[in-house]
């Protein structure tokens, strides 16, 4: 009779395992999670980013990235529209600002080698109407995604766009405190050790 109660919770348990399939890993959670909608997503996470945290919305064939500090979410929505939303949910958070980079490539882009996309730089500006965009090759915007990503956390989102170099990076920053502020408190920091 004593032997049966342990049996029966080392039965219990092997039932519960088997409910799980055998080798499912995280990476599969975050793939089913990614199916969720984007926006609900990334309004969840905007309370935990914070400086030095990237959000990057992409078009189709940016390519889908490794790293673990790196979160991919699909969205079905047209690239604008998704750009647009996005700055909307940063501007709207109280403690993170973006800097704003898009890259340098898109500006020699013109409709005789790549159709359309003077409507959509139009669009594009309009969704950034409040930003200012610092235009960085793309390449270089790539190295610094992938060496953010060793110790913060980056969020792409690909839409259905089919346009080259249309990526726009969002480097997070603090709002309530910048540069100016952090050199004041530094000088008071220094005259303390006078």
């Amino acid at each position: 009779m004593k032997n049966s109660l342990p049996l029966s919770c080392i039965f219990a348990q092997m039932l519960l395992s088997s409910c799980t399939p055998q080798g499912q890993s995280d990476a599969n959670q975050t793939t089913h999670a990614q199916n969720w909608n984007w926006q609900t997503i990334l309004q969840e996470k905007l309370p935990l980013l914070g400086h030095r945290n990237w959000v990057v919305i992409t078009d189709m064939a940016y390519p889908l990235q490794a790293k673990d500090g790196i979160t991919t979410l699909y969205a079905t929505e047209p690239y604008a529209e998704v750009l647009s939303t996005v700055a909307q949910m940063i501007e709207a958070t109280p403690h993170v600002y973006a800097h704003v980079y898009q890259d340098k490539e898109l500006s020699f882009l013109s409709e005789d080698i790549c159709p359309g996309i003077d409507d959509l730089k139009a669009d594009m500006n309009k969704a950034l109407a409040n930003a200012d965009v610092t235009p960085v090759d793309h390449e270089q915007l790539i190295a610094r995604l992938d060496s953010v990503s060793n110790l913060f956390e980056v969020i792409i989102i690909k839409t259905p766009l089919t346009k080259p170099y249309t990526s726009t990076f969002f480097e997070l920053d603090c709002k309530y405190w910048d540069s100016d502020k952090q050199a004041l408190l530094n000088a008071k920091i220094a005259d303390s050790h006078k």
